[in-house]
């Protein structure tokens, strides 16, 4: 019998369907029968690529951190740095709003991974080209983690049932309208990670002007902190 043109298993192939299984039941369905099951291959097959499952998690990981688009902090771009971490924010949400259950994962940050570490290598350059000081650089992108993943981990309007019961007003005065969060999910969610990124950024921005940062990045005083 003739040799398959295309080998049966390739790195891509396996941090697809790992990925897609993921996707549709979480964390705790992927393991290495699972897995060879859902591509149709032996389990041992799987270790000529990973040798560890916590191997192939990051590789899924990375295949997540992957899809964030960069192009913002580009030197050519034009943007300036609050519109360019507003828009590269709005994209990394994006990009863990279609993969939830890796939120936890990509959350302890990039150790290894090739993309999250361009990730991470794209906002500090940017933030120094722009004249902010190396350590605070290393904040804001710690910062922008923070809120971008929190803002992923979960919903707040799904955290509400839709009934009305469970929102006495003896009890409850002010959630009468309670149970209609979860109806409304994406607009709550949404408005409020728009509203808190839009006032982080204006906080930036008014330390920006206060420490004169607009002069470092054009060859004025350096500042360190």
């Amino acid at each position: 019998m003739a040799r398959p043109r295309k080998p049966l298993l390739s790195t891509e192939r396996i941090v697809a369907a790992a990925g897609a299984l993921i996707d549709a039941e979480g964390l705790d369905a992927l393991s290495t029968r699972r897995l060879a099951a859902e591509l149709g291959v032996s389990g041992p097959s799987l270790y000529h690529h990973f040798r560890t499952k916590d191997e192939l998690l990051d590789a899924v990981a990375d295949a997540v951190s992957a899809q964030v688009d960069l192009s913002m902090f580009a030197e050519d771009d034009g943007r300036d740095w609050r519109t360019a971490l507003h828009d590269w924010a709005v994209s990394y949400r994006a990009a863990l709003a279609d993969h939830p259950h890796l939120v936890p994962v990509l959350a302890r940050g990039p150790g290894r991974r090739p993309a999250g570490l361009r990730v991470a290598d794209a906002v500090f350059g940017a933030m120094v080209r722009a004249g902010w000081p190396p350590a605070q650089a290393t904040r804001i992108g710690a910062l922008m983690r923070y809120f971008v993943t929190g803002s992923a981990l979960s919903s707040f309007a799904r955290g509400f049932v839709d009934d009305r019961e469970a929102y006495d007003p003896a009890d409850y005065p002010h959630l009468g309208q309670a149970h209609l969060l979860a109806e409304h999910r994406q607009q709550v969610d949404e408005g409020a990670f728009e509203t808190g990124l839009r006032a982080l950024l204006e906080g930036l921005g008014l330390e920006y002007g206060r420490r004169g940062l607009g002069e470092t990045a054009r060859g004025g005083p350096a500042h360190r902190s």
